[in-house]
Formats: C-alpha cells, structure tokens, sequence
C-alpha cells in the first residue's frame, strides 16, 4: 500500500467544476453535512458555460433538440448552410457513435420521452431553487418574465401544439395563442413579421446565472464552510486506496473519498483515463448583452425560426443562440457573433441598442445524444452530474440534489 493511501482526506467530498451545476451540487452535499471542496480550472465561479448564457430558468420548455424537423434540417447542417446550427464533421469515432445516437433519438416517441424526462427534472429544480431562495435570497435579477415561442410557419403549429399537450399532465401552463394576442401580452412582438402562431408559457423565470454562481459561492463559504479553489487546472483523477487523488498541473493533490464531476464538457477528457467515454458532444453557443432598444420585450422571447433567444437581465437585454456542433474552442468567432447579431436586428429590430453592444460571449454547452443529463454512480465513490446541455442554468438545483442523493446513500 502507498503512502498516499495513508494520507488523510482533506474533505468528505470534491466537486470539479464550480459552474452552475457544480455549486448547486456542492450546496446539496453541504445541506446534508457533508465537508466539501470544489475544484475549478478557472479564476472565479461560472467563468466558463455559465458565464453569459441565455439567462432563462426554463422549467417548461424542455424540449429535446433531436427530434422529426431534424431530419429536413440535416443538409444545410451539414453543409454549413443553416445559419443557426453547423456541424463541423470530423473522422473521430466518437463524433461519428455520437452523431448516430443522436439521430436515433430523432423519433416523435423519443422526442416525447426525453423532453418528459428532462421536464420532471426541471420541476425539481423549480421546486430546489424555491427552497434555496427561501432559506438564503441572493440577488440575481430573477423575476417571473414569462415566455413566447414565436412560430413563423404555420405546418410547425400542430407539433408545437402536441408538445403543449403532452406536458400538460405535469402541471405545465402553456398555451398556442395567435399573433394578436401575442402582441398584446408582449408588445415587443409588434416588430416582428409574419407570426404564424406562439406558444406562451407564463410561468417561466429568468435570472443572472453568474451573479447567481458568485451570491451562491459567497452563502456556501460563509454559512457553510466549504473550501472552494480556483485556478486548480487538473490534469488526471486516480483512484488510491480508500481514496480519490485529484492531480493538478501544478504538481498539488487533493485527496477526498468521494467525488462529484460537474466539468461540464472539459469532464469528457478527465474520464476518458479511467476508461470512461461518456456521450458528451460540444455544441457552442453565442449571446451578446446590450442596452435595452426603443422597444426592448419585458418577457422571454425564442425566434424558433432563427433559434435565438431575447431575454431582459436587469436593465440590459441578452440573446443568445447559435449551435455549432462539435465546435470544442471556446474563444468566440467573431463572423459568428456578426452572425448574431445580424439575426437579431432582422427578428426585433428594436429590442436592443445593438450599436452599442457592451459584450459578447461563447461557451461550450455539454450535450448528449438525448439532450438530458447523466446523473449517476460511475464507481467507488465517484458520481458524474454532466451533460446538461442548453439547460444546465434550468437544471443546476434539481441535478444537485439528485448527485448530493446519490453521494450519501452509496
């Protein structure tokens, strides 16, 4: 037996990864006493995927990205011919065994049975955020905004209005309105043309996800003596013994019995060592913050033709969309920020002062072939809380009490 083995822990348990979805489970695992350190490459919480994105808490709308309408999409993917969504093809396997899983789950049924799975797991974290905010109210713009799909094909309303229905036993509201009553529930829609039809969701939430990230690291150190390291840049976790060895590139070690991995897509490289070769498919996505326009919405609104999204944070308005698959650099490419940015002056053209734009942002969003995440036991003391996808901000509370669940009943 090594040395090593014998060291003491220096924590119940470590976290990787202090986005969203790392901070939500290590306040799961701190609430049920556990002694936890979280781990991060970066400086700061929520620097990366969490960072700027879409801002929306959308408990509702959690449909699955693969689906029928694929298919008619699938060549000008391919081709670099669809503005909003680009595939990069490449000759590694594992693009390949993804992109295959993916299209198989491109079926009405499975449509149906990832968005119902990923919907049950959006109410708990509803629920979980509720809870949290009750016992700690960290300031995050968060308000109920409201949201509206905005068709602009009328052959998309009957499947729109399918989906309505079949998330209704859940307790979702939603309904298909007209482009009138639209218009008078968001008058912001008024700059838009053609509007075919728009699925309303009055209940959905927004909110800051790094000012979140920040107010929630502060509630975890300060009231819950958790150790949170930044700039810790691992290069390989081993199990030792009875213990977990989390080596950094530095040459530190953290030794713990129990870990958590919510690195998001950088987890698909950490377990690719200890033989693991999890579904993980980078998908980067964009998002620009600007001033509000002469006609900036109050509620969310998704453009589902150009795929983008409109979301006031604050006093400023964010979009964001764009989904280029199998994109794994994270620096933003500035033809596809134009690109953005073209699509949304054509969709509200008055919604955001976009001549003065004061940021814009990209991130790597970690999706599998179902669009849900994986949550489970991964080995001796090693639980995996990755994938979440285009929902990570939506399903950060809800996945942190089911990893924190899965670390104390081992």
């Amino acid at each position: 037996m090594t040395q090593s083995t014998h060291a003491a822990a220096e924590a119940d348990v470590a976290v990787i990864g202090a986005g969203v979805v790392g901070l939500a489970t290590a306040y799961a695992l701190a609430r049920r006493g556990r002694q936890v350190i979280v781990v991060d490459r970066a400086p700061g919480p929520a620097m990366e995927t969490s960072f700027a994105n879409g801002a929306q808490l959308s408990y509702a709308y959690t449909d699955a990205m693969a689906g029928p309408a694929l298919w008619k999409q699938l060549p000008g993917m391919l081709a670099g011919r669809d503005r909003a969504f680009r595939t990069r093809l490449s000759a590694d396997p594992d693009f390949w065994r993804w992109g295959l899983t993916f299209l198989r789950n491109a079926t009405l049924p499975r449509l149906h049975e990832n968005t119902i799975t990923t919907l049950k797991l959006a109410l708990e974290s509803r629920a979980a955020m509720g809870e949290l905010l009750a016992r700690h109210p960290i300031e995050f713009d968060q308000r109920i905004a409201g949201k509206l799909h905005v068709y602009y094909n009328a052959a998309s309303l009957p499947s729109a209005q399918a989906m309505v229905e079949c998330k209704r036993p859940f307790g979702v509201q939603q309904r298909l309105v007209d482009a009138a009553e639209a218009i008078a529930i968001e008058p912001a829609l008024a700059g838009a043309q053609g509007i075919a039809g728009v699925v309303h969701s009055p209940e959905e939430e927004v909110g800051d996800p790094w000012r979140f990230a920040t107010g929630l690291l502060d509630v975890l150190r300060t009231q819950y003596d958790i150790d949170a390291r930044f700039g810790i840049d691992l290069h390989c976790i081993k199990r030792d013994g009875s213990l977990w060895r989390l080596h950094a590139s530095n040459g530190d070690h953290i030794r713990v019995p129990q870990v958590v991995v919510c690195a998001g897509i950088a987890s698909k490289s950490l377990l690719r060592p200890l033989g693991m070769r999890v579904p993980l498919m980078a998908v980067k996505g964009y998002s620009f913050t600007a001033p509000c326009g002469a006609n900036a919405p109050s509620a969310s609104i998704t453009d589902t033709a150009r795929k983008l999204v409109f979301c006031r944070v604050g006093d400023r308005i964010r979009v964001a969309g764009l989904a280029d698959l199998n994109h794994w650099d994270a620096a933003p490419d500035r033809a596809r920020v134009a690109d953005l940015v073209a699509m949304a002056r054509e969709s509200l053209p008055h919604a955001a002062d976009y001549d003065n734009i004061e940021s814009d942002w990209a991130g790597l969003r970690p999706m599998t072939p179902w669009s849900g995440p994986i949550i489970r036991h991964a080995g001796d003391g090693l639980v995996l809380n990755i994938g979440h996808g285009m929902l990570g901000w939506t399903l950060a509370m809800g996945s942190g009490e089911r990893a924190a669940n899965l670390v104390v009943t081992r």
